[in-house]
């Protein structure tokens, strides 16, 4: 089974917000429904803090281009 890409888990994450908006399915199916998202807005934040980790920044420093490490404020 292919591992899902962030954009398919957003998808996904969308649709079963829409669903529970809703509020037309059973309670047990709406508290499977929001635990199911809350997995995939975890992984989906996990999926953003390793991309945030690898961005760098390559900075002009005079006659050198310089590497350095993105850090959001």
């Amino acid at each position: 089974m292919k591992e899902k890409s962030f954009e398919e888990m957003m998808e996904e994450l969308e649709k079963i917000s829409q669903e529970l908006e809703k509020g037309e399915l059973p309670l047990d199916e709406s508290v499977k429904k929001f635990e199911d998202g809350m997995k995939l807005s975890k992984e989906c934040a996990n999926i953003l803090e390793n991309a945030e980790k690898k961005i760098t920044i390559l900075v002009n420093n005079e006659d050198d281009l310089k590497e350095e490490n993105f850090n959001v404020e």
